[in-house]
């Protein structure tokens, strides 16, 4: 089910034409959220980054744009599809047509989709989940890196890399040569009660699910919580390695290389997660 600026449609409506910005220049912006029988994980935290991230894109906000719209119109997207209680809800934000590069306005429209999900909880999987540096293309180490834009080819590429030679995933490089992200979200490493997790400095996205962890592990005095640069030598050296983001939760990687990682924090850390998120809502 698609919201279009408030009208729903089904999957097979087309809607977008070759002048839309998001299409012709990546002028967009979007938050993947996770909705559970009805409630938006993380709701305010999704809402103010995407405010925050259209003010920094010059993107006109609606008056109406508050986060009780934010909220109503996801809600309505959900009850249009009717297929299980969990769903993975993408809210994008587009400047409307008009211009080259330069925009002739900065208004904006918004598409909302809603895809069923399987599980209601955040779930560790089992499986081996083998990652890999990729290493032909570098993620800028600025501000915008930080924003959840359509911007995202360095990532495809990464994942069609990925798929090509059998790994579940890729690790993402600044130009400094630093472990940034994985493909799809944030990356944390564990050595002893040391965690790590890139700092927005380098590049990473600024993620919700890594915000929510960071936050945890500060006030949990059996861990140490650090957002410091990583070298891919120090990978190795880790005890265990897991990726965040809102759909997923956390994903344990089992293998870099030679290295074979535990899972025992990424263990702990869904439960609380699921904890974290129950009582959000």
């Amino acid at each position: 089910m698609i919201n279009l600026n408030g009208e729903l449609y089904g999957d097979n409506h087309y809607f977008l034409n070759q002048n839309n910005r998001g299409f012709r220049y990546g002028d967009s912006l979007f938050e993947t959220l996770r909705v559970v029988n009805g409630h938006i994980y993380f709701l305010e935290e999704h809402y103010l980054r995407l405010m925050a991230s259209m003010r920094i894109l010059r993107m006109e906000i609606p008056m109406n744009f508050t986060m009780d719209f934010f909220e109503e119109e996801i809600i309505k997207t959900i009850q249009g599809n009717v297929n299980g209680p969990a769903h993975r809800v993408r809210f994008s934000v587009y400047r409307n047509n008009g211009g080259l590069y330069t925009p002739k306005t900065n208004e904006i429209s918004y598409v909302i989709e809603a895809k069923s999900l399987q599980s209601t909880f955040y779930v560790l999987g089992d499986a081996t989940y083998e990652v890999e540096l990729f290493k032909d293309f570098y993620v800028n180490p600025d501000m915008l890196s930080n924003l959840k834009t359509n911007n995202k080819i360095l990532n495809v590429v990464a994942g069609i890399y990925s798929q090509e030679n059998d790994y579940q995933n890729c690790l993402l490089l600044n130009q400094d040569k630093q472990v940034v992200e994985a493909i799809n979200g944030n990356v944390f490493l564990v050595s002893g009660n040391i965690i790590k997790t890139p700092p927005l400095k380098d590049g990473c996205i600024d993620g919700i699910i890594r915000k929510k962890l960071i936050s945890m592990l500060k006030d949990d005095e059996n861990f140490v919580i650090k957002e410091e640069s990583i070298s891919p030598f120090g990978l190795q050296k880790a005890d265990e390695m897991f990726i965040t983001n809102t759909i997923s939760g956390i994903i344990s990687v089992t293998n870099y290389r030679k290295k074979e990682f535990s899972t025992e924090i990424a263990k702990k850390m869904v439960g609380r997660l699921n904890a974290l998120a129950r009582i959000a809502i």
